[in-house]
């Protein structure tokens, strides 16, 4: 086995999956990434099932070394400076790291979350059948935390394989999609007319649990209490003070707030990418389109092994390209001969 190492490290970074699909029923929330579109182009790259676990770098910096041989990973999602030894590294590609090499990421630009995949996946025990990591509820594994510098992953050694790229949709834009409900009907017309019409900013102090938002305070009809009854990835719920808060994987599997609206399946992704303090609205669609563009994003994550394509290097012979004759015509100063026009 090799190792992965994490050398250094931001909060907010921690191995994630697909999450935990049907455990709600128990009281346990599914977890997982938050950008489950991100998480699976890196885990393609380097031949992974879709949703394997893969490390999610948050907004901050991070560095990882291979240790007891070559470990062949792939990056995805928000893009960063990045480097394998002084060598950039591209996004969105594979690459392998040979024994002792460090790739090195810088902060985050334009998004929150990068997913560092890793070929045959990361060794660890599976707790109810995931190794996402829920920090307030100790789960995970290898580490039921977010991860540390000094943190040792066990990986297989690199195959050998030739790397590879990935051509991914261009990325959408617009409003976050939302269809409203199931408790609309706790508020006024002229509150839900401000929570579409509103510029919203996502607070720093945010969290894997929720994304609290700052803008306009909207009003309840009846108060703010209900009976608590299930949450899914982005209800968007209402406090007493008024400011939405939009839940997300780590969030209660119930809650007792009223949820004026959910964030669709397709845009889940792109909202949980959305930096804090950077500006947004909402737009609301019918349950008949949010199912629509849910069935899609399904069929984007199946078909992405359809999207691989070859890395194509070129190595340049400059020998030969000192005597090729690269500019045509050439003409030579020294040599009448090559002039253009006759010498008198």
């Amino acid at each position: 086995m090799s190792k992965l190492v994490v050398a250094s490290i931001g909060p907010a970074s921690s191995v994630q999956d697909g999450g935990r699909p049907g455990s709600q029923r128990y009281g346990l929330t599914s977890g997982g990434a938050m950008d489950r579109l991100s998480l699976a182009a890196a885990n393609t790259l380097v031949g992974n099932e879709a949703l394997a676990a893969a490390i999610e770098i948050g907004p901050f910096g991070a560095a990882f070394t291979a240790r007891d041989g070559a470990v062949r990973v792939a990056l995805a999602g928000s893009t960063r400076n990045a480097d394998i030894a002084g060598r950039a590294a591209a996004f969105d590609t594979s690459m392998t790291l040979a024994d002792g090499e460090t790739l090195t990421l810088g902060f985050a630009r334009g998004g929150a979350f990068s997913y560092l995949a890793i070929e045959s996946g990361i060794a660890g025990e599976l707790m109810f059948g995931s190794l996402a990591v829920n920090a307030r509820a100790g789960l995970g594994s290898p580490y039921p935390r977010p991860l540390q510098a000094g943190d040792e992953l066990q990986v297989k050694a690199a195959s050998g394989t030739a790397e590879r790229r990935i051509e991914l949709p261009a990325a959408a834009g617009g409003p976050i999609r939302v269809v409203m409900g199931p408790q609309d009907d706790e508020f006024p017309d002229e509150a839900k007319a401000l929570f579409l019409a509103g510029d919203w900013k996502i607070s720093a102090t945010s969290d894997r649990m929720g994304y609290r938002l700052e803008g306009a305070s909207i009003k309840h009809l009846h108060g703010h209490n209900i009976v608590s009854d299930g949450t899914v990835n982005g209800s968007v719920q209402v406090p007493g003070n008024g400011q939405p808060i939009v839940l997300m994987p780590d969030r209660g599997t119930t809650g007792g707030y009223p949820k004026i609206a959910t964030v669709i399946t397709a845009d889940f992704g792109r909202f949980a990418q959305t930096p804090a303090g950077h500006g947004f609205r909402f737009k609301a669609v019918s349950m008949a389109e949010a199912q629509a563009e849910a069935k899609k994003f399904w069929e984007l994550l199946r078909a992405l092994p359809d999207r691989l394509r070859p890395i194509e290097n070129f190595d340049l012979n400059i020998e030969a390209l000192r005597n090729a004759n690269v500019a045509g015509s050439a003409v030579s100063a020294v040599d009448a001969g090559t002039w253009q026009s006759p010498s008198p």
